[in-house]
């Protein structure tokens, strides 16, 4: 399910169905400390109904003025505010900064036939950029996002003045292994925006205590790992240190295109872990991708710190590939 943030496109197209003006506004550019990143989105109806954030509350009142003369006209706008220490600290920021933003009304430059179909594909989780023009206001879909999806996310394309702003399923996180360092990693990496499951056939580790509002899988580990399906934004870590547990769900998950795979363990237990993937059939290459011992080498000890150090081996994967 979609947290209310995200779903300012299908507020837009809904209202837009019931015969209310609609207008869309996006986040194209930041400088400072903006409160919200580039591609967040705000919906407004021509009742000042407001889904989703472009400043966090700082200038959203401006924006929804500027929104109803956009469904009077039917044109698009760029918008730039700066946004003042004050109101910055307000919403939890140490300084203010600039943003522009990109207002599109709907059944204006923004056709309710295009707005339909990316609804439908964000439900189907289906990634998809809509580019838009923001020079002309002309917009289409494109399925053609991978490099986004990996590194870039929203923003515009090399030199022109095309903005993409992208839709795109959560980034996943399968752990293997209910233990003290998952019961750390877990929150964090939903705070860093990762939908996270754990797997673990022990049901006293994978627990709903351990793990409260968090997907608990507890089939054997190869299983879950095929049903889990990892994909290109998916991150894999396993935490059992027992190869009964961590090899067969390392092997589904090596031939996967998750962008990391990481697994806990020494150098000594990473050899021994190496001989038994070739064993197994497991290519050198396959074997090399394999973060281990897991983690930023920060010099983590305990669970929490080695947590954090995963985290940011997970996100460095994933922005500098």
């Amino acid at each position: 399910m979609r947290e209310s943030l995200d779903d300012a496109p299908k507020a837009a197209l809904d209202w837009h169905r019931a015969g209310k003006g609609a207008a869309l506004a996006t986040v194209i550019e930041t400088w400072g400390s903006a409160p919200r990143p580039v591609g967040s989105q705000l919906a407004i109806s021509e009742d000042a109904e407001l889904v989703g954030s472009v400043s966090g509350g700082c200038v959203e009142g401006a924006v929804v003025a500027e929104a109803l003369d956009a469904m009077g006209d039917g044109r698009h706008r760029v918008l730039e505010y700066g946004v003042s220490d004050d109101e910055a600290f307000a919403v939890g920021l140490a300084c203010g900064g600039t943003i522009r933003i990109l207002l599109e009304p709907v059944g204006g430059t923004l056709p309710p036939d295009l707005l339909e179909e990316l609804t439908t594909r964000r439900d189907r989780s289906e990634p998809v950029g809509q580019v838009v023009d923001i020079e002309t206001g002309a917009t289409h879909l494109t399925s053609d996002v991978a490099e986004r999806l990996r590194a870039t996310g929203s923003g515009f394309e090399p030199e022109s003045a095309r903005f993409v702003t992208l839709h795109a399923p959560p980034l996943r996180l399968a752990v293997v292994g209910g233990v003290h360092i998952a019961q750390a990693l877990v929150p964090m990496a939903r705070l860093a925006g990762y939908a996270p499951t754990v797997i673990d056939p022990r049901e006293a580790f994978a627990s709903a205590a351990r793990f409260p509002e968090t997907p608990l899988v507890h089939d054997w580990p190869d299983e879950a790992m095929r049903a889990f399906a990892p994909d290109a934004r998916s991150a894999v870590v396993l935490l059992t240190h027992d190869p009964k547990l961590d090899d067969p769900a390392l092997i589904e998950a090596l031939r996967s295109p998750a962008f990391y795979v990481g697994a806990l363990g020494s150098t000594r237990t990473h050899a021994k872990r190496v001989a038994r993937l070739a064993e197994a059939g497991l290519t050198a290459e396959e074997i090399a991708r394999i973060d281990a011992p897991i983690g930023l080498d920060i010099g983590a000890r305990s669970p929490g710190e080695i947590a954090v150090a995963i985290l940011a081996a997970m996100i460095q994967a994933l922005r500098r590939p």
